[in-house]
């Protein structure tokens, strides 16, 4: 069961990238495709900038949208860790 909520959970986030993507979603219109809340729709975008994605929000109209920035819609190396290991 545990596995299956996270393949559902990473399916939302590619259905959620592919949105951003095409540029034509604000983030009521993805949080209503999805039929999910707001904060939800929120916190994909946070755990798909969290694995490199250039997620910005960009005013169009009289809406704020996700747009993706960079090749291949904004995908980048992940980060190095933060954390080093050092010997005396």
């Amino acid at each position: 069961m545990l596995y299956q909520r996270f393949i559902e959970i990473e399916q939302r986030l590619k259905t959620v990238r592919r949105l951003i993507r095409s540029g034509r979603y604000s983030t009521p219109k993805i949080a209503e495709q999805l039929g999910v809340s707001i904060p939800t729709v929120s916190r994909y975008v946070t755990a798909l900038r969290e694995r490199g994605y250039d997620i910005r929000a960009e005013r169009q109209a009289k809406e704020w949208r996700y747009i993706l920035v960079g090749k291949n819609g904004g995908a980048q190396k992940p980060k190095a860790s933060s954390f080093s290991q050092t010997t005396s």
